[in-house]
Order: structure tokens, then sequence, then C-alpha cells
């Protein structure tokens, strides 16, 4: 891999170190990562226009680095890959009000329409589809995963039912924030992953809301203080709260997990914590609902309503 950066970028290397699918390597104290686009191509310019305006407003992120053809993707053995420099300290912490704040400096306009991901329930309808095909063809000896699956596919359809009976029922209005987004939050939430334009989209604001209050709970944090804090400081529509608790019904945190143990990147056991959280997490579904209901009447979910605290 060192001649190949070298070829495309005209980098004398040292040491490039491989992990995952991804290389990683340091010019004078900078880190580089060289890793797969796993994007539409079609999706790069308006992640470029994103970084642009980003930078316009003095909002500092990571760099997408030009190969010397003055292209943006290398394919290397039919695999898209970008050149993308972080920014200094990727292991700053950036907290909810953090979050909420950089979240809103960026809305959706007709140049960036690429990057909106909203049909929440076309989704993962066709993402449960092809997890169930999967199971039934590649499941045989995951025993962790054979015990488990129909479950988390159970938590889905109540997800996938809720967030389809909301978008039937209310329509979306101006104000239902619809702003810079991710991919994918973690808790703790890094710098390296919230400023990497390659995780950026559109979506409505309470998807990376949902995201970090579910990762944050996996994580041994108090998730449902978080929430209160976030429910008494932003004002929501009935839509979007409803939505914030379809996505908190939908186990992002298992299928993440699965599809990595899938692809030979992870070891099955790494499910074992998330199993073994799931009756708590119901009650954090139970408790999360009453907390939202303080502000907006949400339809219940009658087996967690009734699940014994």
């Amino acid at each position: 891999m060192k001649e190949t950066l070298n070829y495309y970028y005209n980098l004398s290397l040292i040491d490039v170190e491989k992990w995952d699918n991804y290389y990683t390597f340091k010019i004078n104290n900078s880190l580089y990562y060289f890793t797969p686009l796993k994007r539409n191509p079609k999706e790069l310019n308006d992640i470029l226009l994103v970084i642009d305006e980003l930078k316009k407003k003095n909002i500092p992120v990571h760099d997408l680095i030009l190969n010397k053809f003055g292209n943006y993707i290398t394919n290397i053995y039919n695999t898209n890959y970008v050149l993308l420099k972080p920014m200094d300290n990727i292991y700053e912490e950036y907290d909810l009000p953090v979050l909420l704040d950089l979240n809103r400096k960026l809305i959706l306009t007709p140049q960036k329409r690429a990057l909106y991901e909203f049909s929440w329930p076309k989704l993962w309808s066709d993402k449960i589809d092809y997890f169930e095909y999967q199971i039934s063809e590649m499941g045989k000896g995951k025993n962790i995963i054979l015990n488990s699956f129909s479950y988390y596919i159970g938590l889905a359809e109540n997800a996938i039912s809720y967030a389809s009976n909301t978008t039937t029922k209310y329509k979306i209005s101006e104000n239902d924030r619809i702003c810079l987004s991710h991919r994918r939050i973690k808790f703790p939430n890094y710098k390296l992953n919230f400023m990497n334009p390659l995780s950026f989209i559109f979506d409505l604001e309470v998807r990376d809301l949902s995201e970090y209050l579910k990762s944050a709970f996996f994580e041994g944090e108090d998730a449902l203080s978080y929430l209160k804090l976030l429910l008494k400081k932003e004002p929501f529509t009935i839509y979007s709260l409803q939505l914030l608790y379809a996505r908190l019904l939908y186990p992002s945190y298992y299928f993440d997990l699965y599809e990595e143990i899938m692809n030979n990147n992870l070891e099955e056991e790494k499910l074992i914590k998330i199993i073994e959280k799931s009756s708590s997490y119901e009650i954090f579904l139970k408790e999360s609902f009453f907390e939202i209901q303080k502000y907006a009447s949400i339809e219940p979910i009658d087996w967690i309503i009734k699940k014994e605290l």
C-alpha cells in the first residue's frame, strides 16, 4: 500500500498500518486515513458542498485530499478509496448540547438533496428482509445470533410500524428540523467521527439524538437523564417526538454489531453485552415513553407499558 499511496498522492511513507479495511499513517505528526468510500460516489459532490459551507462558517472539519490526478476517489482493486486528513485532538468529546448546536449550523437545501435520508420505515424494512435472508443462508453455527435474532427483529418491526403510523397520521412541518446529521452517532461522541464528512447526511434532528441516547445507555450511562435534559432544553413537535421514540425502539445497536460479525470483522461474543441488557433497555423504553408523555401525547406500545419495573 505504501507504493500505491506514493503513486497516487506523491507521498514517501515509512510506515502504513492496516486496521480492518482502512490504512493509517502519519506525516509531520499529522494523522491520515486511507479508507474505503462507503457512500454512493454521486453523494461526494454534496459532501464537498457541506465541507465548504462549514468552513465558511468557521467550523473546522476533517479534510478530503485530492490525488495527483485531481480526483477525491482513488480506485484500488475495484474498491473506491478516499484520503482523509482529520483535525487535531481527534478524541475531543462533543456532548449533547454541542451536538445540538453544531448540527443546526447547516440545514437542508435543494443543492444537498442527495444527502437527505428519511424514509426510515422502508429503509428498515428492506434491511430486515435482507438480514432474514442472510441468516437463512449463512447463520449456521452462529448460535448467539440465532438465539437472539428473532427478539431484535421483533423490536425492529415495532419500530417500523410506529414510524409508519407516525408519518401517516402526522405531517412534517417547518418546526421539524432537518439538519446536518450522521450515519451513526456513538457515545462518547468523539471529533474523529462527528466531524468526519464521510458520515454526513441530512435528516430529522432526532436521528442523531436518539442514536446518542441508545449508545449512551449501552455504555452504562444514565441515558434517561440525557433524555430529560434534551426534552427540557428543546421544543419538539409530536411528529419529531414520535419518531424519536420509533428510533429508540429500533435496535441499531444490535444490527450494527450483527453486520460486523457477518462480515467477519467482529467476534460473535461482542453481542453478549447487548443481549444481557435487553430487559433493562425495555425498562428504559418504558421510562422514556412516560418522560416524553410530559411534552406530547405520543402513542403507547402496550407490551412496553406493561413491563414491570
